[in-house]
């Protein structure tokens, strides 16, 4: 099954309260957007790697064009949006779509396949990533969105897979992935996030209570 990975990479990142673009924060000296790209490539069933990038992340566009990415532009009017946006632009190039958050500098190859597979056996057109809230609260990391599902409080990752050819239906019906893997899948949108990202790098077993 052949796929395009859209890395999003066009918000304005106004939580971080840095002057650098979102994508272009270091983790232990490579760019988070870096760090997602460089765990897409050598997954034979991604054909290709394209960001989605906006007027509000220029420099990452600049950054990107330098490494000979590709990027495509989406308006910046928010993560749905832009990724409906960017899907309706590529849907010829591909029928399927991985897109992930480039704030996800712990992001792993593993998780990944996992992803992919589930999606594989799922008779949906849609999966969404989605991590117990108070996992991401025991590492101290604050959850900006949450639903309830099962009686479990969730909280989305930043990760969908979607069939292109139905982008444009009002719902899609989607698979709730829930995994366990939350170290792997901490979304950076505050520098307390990123502190605990750069504790996990120095100490794998890092939580509230370590």
């Amino acid at each position: 099954m052949d796929m395009i990975a859209l890395v999003m990479a066009g918000g304005k990142g106004t939580r971080m309260g840095l002057h650098e673009e979102k994508p272009l924060i270091k983790v232990n000296d490579k760019t988070m957007v870096e760090r997602v790209l460089s765990v897409l490539n050598g997954i034979k069933e991604l054909s290709e790697i394209i960001v989605a990038v906006s007027k509000y992340t220029p420099r990452t566009k600049k950054f990107l064009d330098n490494l000979k990415v590709k990027t495509i532009e989406t308006p910046g009017n928010g993560y749905i949006e832009d990724m409906k946006f960017a899907i309706k632009k590529l849907k010829n190039r591909s029928r399927y779509f991985l897109t992930i958050s480039a704030d996800l500098p712990l992001i792993d190859k593993e998780v990944i396949y996992k992803i992919l597979e589930q999606y594989k056996k799922s008779k949906k057109p849609a999966l969404t990533v989605m991590v117990q809230t108070k996992d991401y609260e025991q590492l101290g990391i604050k959850a900006n969105y949450k639903i309830i599902k099962n009686d479990k409080l969730l909280t989305p990752v930043g990760i969908n897979i979607i069939d292109g050819k139905e982008i444009d239906k009002e719902t899609i019906d989607e698979e709730i992935l829930i995994l366990n893997e939350v170290k792997s899948l901490i979304n950076v949108n505050t520098l307390s996030d990123l502190k605990i990202v750069k504790e996990i790098l120095k100490h794998p077993n890092f939580s509230l209570s370590w």
